[in-house]
């Protein structure tokens, strides 16, 4: 649990509570200006009505040019940012002619398979003129291509599971699959930190949803022992099934999911695990299979694993691996499978030549090298910011970073003071994360060298003394530089 200080604490109430009492008062005095102005709805309720419309107005508007940037390149190392301006106070953004080169810290490019490649943008190239860019149909229909199969096949060899099925988009692998797998009479215990597709696939299902706190087993274990010793609700039957549903890695906290302790509590209550692992599968383990092989943990006890091709492999989709009769109903049953458009072909090429430079059957050691860069550039710049006075969330090995800001102004000047020293980073605040826990998330690319990473740490060392964001005691300069000296 993150344990924010109570200053801290105290001035982003304040902070927030100031946003909503202007933006208030400029609504009422609004409303009041447009009492005479002609009514355009004519007849019509306002179809943007309520909270959610008042934060976009008052308080989004002001910091959007923080979120959304624009990029005019590969989101390699270093990308090009289009330059942006307003008008109107940030209500609109309008695009310029003009760029700047970024050090990218912002995206999910954790092997550096997002830009060109010696071994895959061949092949990929390839595939494009041999299949075109788009099956324009589904899977059951004309949209299954030999490249598909051959994808299917390789994925599941690569997670160690017997069969695999791929779909066009990570977000619809979650929120398509979980409906299809559980329904009324079923049960879905939830990470209470898991992942929005997570969230509404499972509200989708029918099922009944309880939560656990975030990576606690042994809350897990109290909620499984209360739900099955209660049955459902009203009749008190037996549930139908039931699954537990965890990331491996967390995409807002950095953490590796506490998965052999989870393993044994679910196998002690027979329940089923699901296993979300979006940022981890090809971003840790030795040879890039994710969290089962970091943490020992055998693929045969994980009944459902879920993984996407959009952050280590360069690509996009998802995918689901599991036993054959698993994957064989999904095909028969899964909307995304029977509805949606296939993955277009030279995106199957790039996941399939990339997974065969991570396991060496391009016949080079690239693999094994961007595997053992992206871990020593994610260790070495995960404790330079803890030793320069950050809040850094998440474990070692782990490829995201979060950096605590809390108050809401320090966020878009931290963006925005990063953004003018050429250093492009993500933030995030309500509503993706609760009220008060607003953060910097830096993601780490094998792509980055270690002159990339020192820039970087200037950078976001000067600024963070600048904003007020480093929330504890920074070790003294001297050990710092030392510590730089040997990594060099």
């Amino acid at each position: 649990m993150i344990a924010i200080p109570y200053f801290t604490a105290l001035t982003t109430y304040f902070s927030y509570g100031l946003l909503f009492v202007f933006g208030q008062f400029r609504d009422f005095f609004r409303k009041i200006l447009d009492w005479w102005s002609t009514d355009n709805l004519q007849g019509y309720a306002p179809i943007c009505l309520g909270l959610e419309d008042f934060y976009i107005r008052r308080l989004y508007n002001r910091v959007q040019d923080c979120f959304g940037r624009p990029l005019s390149s590969a989101p390699d190392a270093w990308f090009d940012v289009v330059e942006r301006y307003s008008n109107d106070n940030n209500k609109t953004l309008k695009r310029t002619n003009n760029v700047s080169r970024c050090l990218n810290l912002g995206s999910y490019n954790y092997l550096g398979f997002a830009a060109a490649d010696e071994y895959c943008t061949p092949r990929v190239i390839d595939s494009l003129k041999k299949y075109s860019h788009s099956t324009c149909s589904s899977r059951v229909d004309g949209g299954t291509l030999a490249l598909h199969n051959e994808l299917e096949e390789c994925v599941a060899r690569f997670v160690g599971k017997p069969a695999a099925i791929v779909f066009g988009m990570g977000y619809v692998t979650n929120s398509s699959i979980l409906p299809v797998l559980m329904g009324k009479g079923s049960l879905i215990i939830s990470d209470s930190l898991n992942h929005n597709s997570i969230v509404n696939g499972a509200r989708g299902s029918g099922a009944t949803i309880r939560v656990f706190q975030h990576n606690t087993p042994s809350h897990l274990e109290e909620v499984l022992r209360e739900q099955i010793a209660e049955g459902q609700p009203r009749t008190r039957r037996p549930w139908k099934k039931i699954m537990v549903v965890v990331e491996g890695i967390y995409s807002m906290e950095g953490e590796l999911c506490k998965l052999p302790e989870i393993i044994t509590i679910c196998k002690r209550y027979k329940a089923y695990t699901y296993l979300d692992e979006a940022h981890s599968i090809g971003a840790v383990g030795k040879t890039g299979r994710g969290v089962c092989e970091l943490l020992g943990v055998d693929t045969s006890d994980v009944d459902i694993m879920m993984g996407t091709f959009s952050k280590s492999f360069g690509s996009y989709g998802g995918y689901i691996a599991g036993s054959k009769e698993l994957i064989q109903y999904l095909k028969y049953n899964c909307p995304a499978h029977l509805y949606a458009t296939s993955i277009s072909p030279p995106a199957a090429e790039q996941i399939i030549s990339a997974i065969q430079v991570v396991i060496g059957e391009d016949g080079s050691c690239r693999g094994a090298q961007k595997l053992a860069r992206i871990r020593e550039n994610s260790n070495f710049f995960r404790s330079k910011l803890q030793k320069m006075g950050f809040e850094v969330l998440g474990d070692n090995d782990s490829p995201v970073m979060p950096i605590m800001v809390y108050n809401p102004a320090k966020v878009s000047s931290f963006s925005r003071e990063c953004l003018k020293q050429n250093v492009a980073i993500v933030t995030v605040g309500f509503p993706a994360t609760p009220l008060l826990l607003a953060r910097a998330r830096i993601c780490i690319s094998a792509s980055h060298t270690k002159e990339d990473l020192i820039e970087a740490l200037e950078v976001i060392s000067r600024i963070g003394d600048l904003v007020g964001i480093k929330y504890f005691p920074a070790e003294p300069k001297k050990q710092q530089q030392v510590g730089m000296l040997k990594l060099e």
